[in-house]
Formats: C-alpha cells, sequence, structure tokens
C-alpha cells in the first residue's frame, strides 16, 4: 500500500497548476488507514483523488468500433474483432469496467471519509473551499464511474428486471461485506444524479481566475478574488466542473431514457433534453456550435495554442495533450509507413448522404453507383480515406483497389485495408511516418464534445416533443440538426430538403438524428454502446468494396455473431463466482 501511495505522490507533481495545494509542504508518507491527516500533508490525499482521474476511461483511440458495423480491423489479435466474432464472454471480456471503476470508487469514498481532516491550506479560507471543491470532485468523479459501469454492465436479471451494478458508497475495508446484490437500475441512476447535484451545489462551473470579488459564486460565501482564485482559478484547468458535471447529468440520463434501459426507471426523454439542454444554453445556444468542430482533432494551429488545461470551442473536457504519432503509426495506410489497422466499412460509408442532404438510396438524391465517392457529404472524405484520396505530409495518392500497385490495395499485405477503406479521421496528416524523417504531432482526446450534447439533446428533445418542439429552451431537435448539417456543409444548396421533410415526422427524425449521430461521432468509441442502447441489430454483416478496373463491387467482410442477450455486457465471471448474491445478466454463463 505505501508503493501505491508513492507512485500516487509522484504523479502530482506531473499535473500542471497543482502547486497551490502542496503548500504547505509534504512532510512524509503514511498509508490510507490514518483518517487525521497532519497539517503539513495536503498532498497525501489530494493523490487519493487523482487515482480517480487517472482511471476515467476515454471512448476515443479504444476502437470498439471494429465490434460494429462501422469498421473491422486487420489486427487478428484485436479483443474487439474477437467478441463480434462470437468468443465473448463474461471472462473474455475487453469491455469490462468492473475492476477499474470499483478501485476509482474506492479511493473517491476514502476521499470523501476523509477531506473534512484535511488542512488543504494554511489559509483557513482557503483551506475550506478546497475542501468542498475536492467534496464535488469526488461525488461528480463518482457519478462518472457509475455511468460506466451501469454501461458496461446493466442489463436484465432472469425475471426481466432492469439491474444495475452493487452501490459501494462507503470505504471497504477488510472486515467489509463485499458480498452485496446488485441494485436496481433506478437506484443506481438517483444515486448518480444525487452525486451530481452535491458536485454541482459545490463546484464552480469553470476554474478561471476573477478580477472583481462581486462575481464569485453566493455559494462560496463572502470571500476575496484572491483566495477565490487560489481554489477555482485558470490554474486547475482540466479539473472537474460544474460544467462537466452537467454534461455528465445529460451522458447518463440519455443512457437511462434509451429502450435497453427505461423499463423501470423514471428518467425520461424530457429529463433527458432537459439536462442537454442546460449545457448548450449555457455555451450559447443551438448558433454557438464551433465551425470547425468536425475536424477538432486536426485544427493545427488550435491545438498548437491550446494553453494548459484550456479547451478549444468545440471541446468541453479532455486530457493533457502530448506530442506522438501513435494513432499514425497504428492507422496511416502501408504506403505511408502505418500498419492500416482500424477499416471503414461500406455500411458507414453508404451512411453519409450526398451534399444535397439526400441519402444515397433515395430517388433524385444524384448518387451513381460507378462513381460512388462524387458528390457526397463533405465528412465522408474527411473521416475515411476512400480509393483516390490523397493523405499524409505529401499528399500521397491512396488507391485501394483489388488491382492497386502498391501495398495500400485490397489484401495486398497483413497490414492492407479489408474493406478498401483507411482511417482518416483522428490523424494528423502532417505526421511523417518515413523513417528517414519522422516527426511527432501534438494530439489530445476529448473525455466530452460539445456535438455529443447537442446530438444528446437531438435524440431526447425529438422522442419527448417530436422535431419542432422546443421545450424549456427555446430550440428544437429540428434546429439542432439543421445547425450539425450545415457546418458539414450538407444541404445548403437546396435548403436541406430532406431535412425539411423529417421535420414532419418523429420516426424519420429519429431515423435522421441517429445517423447523424453515427457520423459525427464515429470511430470516437459510441456506436457499439448507441446499437446497444437502442437495441438494434447487432450482427449486420461488414461489408467492403473491391475494385477492379476501376469498377467498384461491394463484399462481403465479415460475419458478426452476437446473440441477442449480448445488448447487455456480462457482470464478470469471477465476480460471480465469488459472491453469490451477484445476479448474473440474462443469457451471460
Amino acid at each position: 500500500m505505501k508503493r501505491n501511495i508513492i507512485l500516487l505522490l509522484a504523479g502530482i507533481f506531473l499535473l500542471a497548476g497543482c502547486k497551490d495545494l502542496l503548500v504547505p509542504e509534504i512532510e512524509n508518507n503514511r498509508d490510507l488507514n490514518g483518517v487525521n491527516y497532519p497539517p503539513n500533508d495536503a498532498g497525501l490525499p489530494f493523490g487519493i483523488l487523482l487515482n480517480g482521474y487517472n482511471r476515467i476511461p476515454t471512448n476515443s483511440w479504444s476502437f470498439n468500433d471494429v465490434a460494429t458495423d462501422d469498421a473491422v480491423t486487420n489486427d487478428q489479435n484485436n479483443g474487439f474483432l474477437k467478441i463480434a466474432n462470437g468468443q465473448w464472454t463474461a471472462n473474455n471480456n475487453p469491455l469490462n469496467q468492473w475492476t477499474n471503476a470499483y478501485a476509482a470508487i474506492q479511493y473517491l469514498n476514502i476521499m470523501l471519509r476523509d477531506v473534512d481532516t484535511v488542512q488543504w491550506a494554511a489559509d483557513p479560507v482557503v483551506s475550506k473551499l478546497f475542501r468542498m471543491r475536492v467534496k464535488g470532485e469526488a461525488h461528480g468523479l463518482r457519478a462518472l464511474f457509475y455511468y460506466h459501469l451501469l454501461q458496461a454492465h446493466g442489463g436484465l436479471s432472469e425475471s426481466g428486471a432492469v439491474l444495475g451494478v452493487p452501490l459501494n458508497l462507503e470505504v471497504q475495508g477488510p472486515a467489509a461485506d463485499f458480498n452485496k446484490p446488485r441494485a436496481t437500475f433506478e437506484a443506481c441512476m438517483q444515486q448518480i444524479y444525487s452525486d451530481l447535484t452535491k458536485a454541482d451545489d459545490l463546484l464552480p462551473l469553470d476554474y478561471e481566475n476573477i478580477a472583481d470579488a462581486a462575481l464569485i459564486p453566493a455559494k462560496f460565501g463572502s470571500i476575496t478574488s484572491e483566495q477565490y482564485n487560489r481554489a477555482f482559478g485558470a490554474a486547475f484547468r482540466g479539473f472537474l466542473t460544474g460544467r462537466i458535471v452537467k454534461a455528465i447529468r445529460s451522458k447518463a440520463a440519455l443512457l437511462a431514457a434509451s429502450p435497453a434501459f427505461s423499463n423501470g426507471n423514471t428518467t425520461t426523454w424530457a429529463d433527458a433534453a432537459n439536462y442537454a439542454g442546460e449545457v448548450i444554453s449555457l455555451k450559447g445556444g443551438v448558433g454557438a456550435l464551433s465551425p470547425n468542430g468536425i475536424t477538432w482533432y486536426s485544427n493545427a494551429a488550435e491545438i498548437a495554442g491550446l494553453a494548459d488545461g484550456a479547451n478549444p470551442a468545440e471541446i468541453l473536457w479532455r486530457n493533457n495533450y502530448g506530442d506522438n504519432r501513435d494513432l499514425e503509426q497504428a492507422n496511416f495506410p502501408p504506403g505511408l509507413f502505418g500498419n492500416g489497422r482500424i477499416n471503414p466499412t461500406q455500411n458507414l460509408v453508404d451512411a453519409f448522404p450526398m451534399a444535397n442532404g439526400l441519402p444515397i438510396g433515395n430517388t433524385g438524391s444524384g448518387y451513381d453507383a460507378a462513381n460512388p465517392y462524387t458528390g457526397r457529404d463533405p465528412r465522408l472524405r474527411m473521416f475515411i480515406l476512400v480509393n483516390g484520396s490523397t493523405a499524409g505530409p505529401n499528399s500521397t495518392l491512396i488507391n485501394t483497389a483489388v488491382d492497386g500497385p502498391t501495398n495500400d490495395a485490397l489484401n495486398k499485405v497483413e497490414t492492407s485495408t479489408r474493406t478498401g477503406y483507411y482511417l482518416r479521421k483522428l490523424l494528423r496528416q502532417d505526421v511523417n511516418l518515413n523513417p528517414n524523417s519522422a516527426n511527432n504531432q501534438r494530439h489530445y482526446k476529448p473525455h466530452i464534445r460539445y456535438t455529443e450534447i447537442f446530438l444528446n439533446y437531438a435524440e431526447a428533445a425529438n422522442e419527448a416533443w417530436g422535431p419542432l418542439g422546443a421545450g424549456k429552451y427555446g430550440f428544437s431537435a429540428y434546429d439542432v440538426i439543421k445547425a450539425i448539417r450545415k457546418r458539414a456543409g450538407v444541404g445548403t444548396t437546396n435548403g436541406d430538403a430532406y431535412l425539411e421533410e423529417a421535420k414532419g415526422s418523429k420516426e424519420q427524425m429519429s431515423a435522421l438524428i441517429r445517423n447523424e449521430r453515427r457520423i459525427e461521432l464515429c470511430f470516437e468509441g459510441f456506436r457499439f454502446w448507441d446499437l446497444r442502447r437502442w437495441k438494434l441489430n447487432l450482427s449486420e454483416t461488414a461489408k467492403g468494396v473491391s475494385i477492379r478496373n476501376n469498377i467498384p463491387a461491394v463484399i462481403n467482410v465479415e460475419v458478426r455473431q452476437f446473440q441477442p442477450f449480448t445488448t447487455y455486457g456480462p457482470i464478470p465471471y469471477g465476480e460471480i463466482l465469488k459472491f453469490g448474491a451477484l445476479e448474473q445478466n440474462k443469457g451471460w454463463r
């Protein structure tokens, strides 16, 4: 245990902007059994809190998309490939959040138990503010981990009841009763809401310096701007805030309102819409959708200019940035010295409409099967390398045809595409992998993008009030989707006739919203979870394109083998063996 604490303390010094918390100086290291922290030991308990931050799952970069109809991989050892091929079991689950989340929750419970015993700063007023903040962060992070547990492990009992996970709200020592039954999904949601409300009450909306004490929220009492800034100033950007808490509430409510989990819980589509609407309203409304948010990952000047902890307009919360080329090494085509790992499917390509906004299968769309990439939604070429695209620092032509002359061709070598497509989204095209002139570029991973929250609102508002229902915040699902498509350059030449048609039908608008979500959030780890919460077909065959003599032909690439019960993930098999009170989700063994 002492070794773990030393590692936690080492992590403190790696985070920029935390030096205020290290006054007074750390004097020594102790284990976690003591409740009364000496006055000069603010670093130790903050290190415990950091353990929660370090365990936050990140959707981006997991690429569970290869277990969906959006992508396959050429890496035959990929865990998501194996579960898509029928090898998903309760003891072989690459989506398992159980161990990581409950470890984080244990640390957060320790923090909530001990936070009032810590002298966080020499100034008693500042120490009180830190105490409020740390409590808020711990409650908010605990809610986030319960959300991830519900997403990965919530499911149905044998009787059909919607179950959540065991609720551990106290520190579990050696004598604790670990054999706890699963709480209902509703009870877990109410605990998430409770934690988020407490966090919202204790945290500032954002961490920013305040020059005038008159701007300090009343909940923090009568304090000076200097005292406020020491606890809640810009030095702490990147840590949990009230704005982030509201966004987590939106994510959790959308999950709860969705078809897979809605039976027996009290969260409604209107609740989910209002929680997302609050975040959008704070952002500035529908008109505040970031103009360059589609390419957030490759806006070079914007990324280069990011201050520590600061966010560009598209990003609500992100991790620290780093200079590397790992994504490009994994996913550039072999002709650019990459491994071509993630291969988008023809299924996803077909989901992109024409530039005029009409689906490719609609009469009058202008789609030409002989020239399938002409006149399409601009996002197609932004996100996917199609045959004839250029890529890399020298704008190299990529030929994916089966009769292509390079290793970029379909199934040419082990690192070649299996579908006729390569990933473009998330990758910096200014990265060079040539061993003679290799370079890195700055990347960051978003925890939450504003576009996700906009899409959360559109989905929930349409289900609650129909396409044009404005709700309490004065904008509708139609308004949001119109803004998203306009930003993408879709339907701008014909008044987006398809959207105008869809606004007359809740069902048609629902299909359009789901398709826009699929496109906008592709390869960011959403599709896997979305298909399940919507209770849609998981076993659609992944398709590709074989181009020979410039003639494209659709091919079957991978048959998916999901059982009906895999709408819900399993409780880990080892936990079921250890604890008789735990009930496995229906269908899993």
